[in-house]
């Protein structure tokens, strides 16, 4: 267990994230190993990478992230009834930045958040109740909303500040929770997201359909309030903080390196595609005459398999070289897009999409432990969460990006007419730029095989 502090501390960088004095605490260690032995050490400290409170630490990191991201990521229904609905279907072009302006800005946000709770470690807790206060107020306030700008400010500004603010600290705690596991915690945590889009979309869908969105937003911030206040009581700090400890400065340095910089493209390349289908498919199932419920399963079929995606790479992430998973992740979704989602006329062939594109492209952030073991490598002063909150924004700049740029593809419509299935309905150029994007995102095992890497 003292290896595994040890480890955590030192190797993994979340000693200066959690502003620990090292030097402090490894003479503590050295003095209570000197004084009490092993059987100290061993009731000191929560056990990590299992035991009764690692497991339910992680179970309430799996409901938060699945009640927090699930949301944003199946926004897709929710923009098929505001482009069908008054007063919002006035303004349709401006519809999809609702979606992507709350997962670009949760992503973009996480730098700013791992730097206050780095510069504040006693307040990691009160950091995560103030997320998610204001998550329930942006619902509460967006569900008063007339038009759609009002939509972009409060379902996707607000409520991305409170989602990233409610979130990192997990990303920190769960550092400390697990150390040989890392890989693989992480996937079952980031695993809630593809949990909660199995059935969000169908309650959603269910509730617009009934009720109105105002009904079904209000609904969701009760829910929120009722199931993620009681699971905060779990996600707390394995290794305590001193009162009177103090933060160092960032370390940047990493940043100059070609490792960093290689699998930062990759991350960004993918995730400028990597949201499209997630946002149009309901559309592009309405357009092919399917019924509104045939657009909700295929974002639950997506979100089904992604939950095996991101176990299947976080597991193989602590075993393989990272740009071998990420490869792995590139090939499937790239056939995926290309030879499923460019032939699917019919409602099974889109089911088949989807399960295929979820499995493989959807557990593409579980690689995200791998690249900052990378970056280590090269790099051991690099702090691990700075890493993940800068790869997180990069998610973040492709998810903000992919608003603007799907709405200018889908007004072309280029190839309607000419081009036979997928190809031709008006989504071609979605579909191929999807396709493109997915291959990109493999760049950092072509940076290995140049040296880069």
């Amino acid at each position: 267990m003292a290896s595994n502090d040890n480890l955590a501390l030192s190797n993994l960088g979340i000693v200066s994230a959690s502003g620990y004095e090292e030097d402090g605490l490894q003479r503590a260690h050295s003095r209570h190993s000197q004084v009490h032995g092993q059987e100290f050490e061993n009731a000191s400290l929560p056990k990590a990478d299992g035991g009764k409170h690692a497991w339910l630490f992680l179970a309430g990191c799996f409901c938060i992230e699945a009640l927090t991201w699930g949301f944003p990521f199946s926004f897709g229904i929710f923009q098929e009834y505001y482009t069908t609905h008054a007063p919002f279907s006035k303004e349709p072009s401006s519809i999809a930045i609702i979606g992507t302006s709350a997962m670009g800005i949760m992503y973009l946000g996480a730098p700013f958040s791992f730097a206050l709770l780095q510069r504040y470690p006693l307040h990691r807790r009160h950091f995560a109740v103030a997320g998610l206060a204001i998550m329930i107020i942006s619902l509460v306030a967006s569900s008063f909303a007339t038009r759609v700008s009002h939509l972009i400010l409060t379902q996707g500004v607000l409520y991305a500040i409170g989602g990233s603010m409610l979130y990192t600290p997990t990303i920190i705690f769960l550092d400390e929770w697990f150390i040989a596991r890392k890989g693989l915690a992480f996937g079952v945590m980031w695993a809630g997201t593809g949990f909660s889009g199995v059935c969000i979309p169908f309650l959603m869908n269910w509730g617009l359909n009934e009720y109105s969105f105002s009904t079904m937003l209000r609904v969701w911030s009760i829910i929120l309030f009722l199931l993620v206040g009681p699971l905060l009581y779990f996600v707390k700090p394995r290794l305590p903080v001193s009162p009177t400890s103090h933060s160092r400065r960032l370390y940047w340095g990493f940043m100059r390196t070609s490792t960093f910089w290689i699998l930062q493209t990759g991350n960004i390349l993918e995730s400028l595609g990597f949201f499209i289908p997630n946002i149009y498919l309901p559309t592009y199932a309405r357009t092919l005459g399917l019924s509104s419920i045939s657009g909700t399963v295929t974002i639950s079929l997506f979100n089904t398999t992604s939950v095996f995606g991101q176990v299947i790479l976080g597991f193989l992430s602590d075993r393989l070289h990272i740009t071998t998973v990420i490869l792995t992740s590139t090939i499937g979704a790239t056939i995926s897009v290309f030879l499923l989602w460019g032939v699917s006329t019919s409602f099974p062939l889109l089911c088949i999409f989807s399960l295929v594109y979820g499995l493989f492209a959807g557990g593409f952030t579980s690689t995200y432990t791998g690249s900052i073991k990378e970056v280590k490598r090269v790099d051991d002063r690099a702090d691990a969460g700075l890493v993940f909150g800068l790869l997180a924004a990069g998610r973040g700049i492709g998810s903000v990006a992919c608003g603007p740029l799907s709405e200018a593809l889908l007004s072309k419509q280029p190839w309607v007419g000419d081009a036979t299935l997928g190809y031709g309905t008006g989504y071609g150029l979605l579909i191929v730029f999807t396709g493109i994007s997915a291959m990109l995102g493999g760049t950092s095992w072509v940076g290995r095989r140049v040296g880069w890497v």
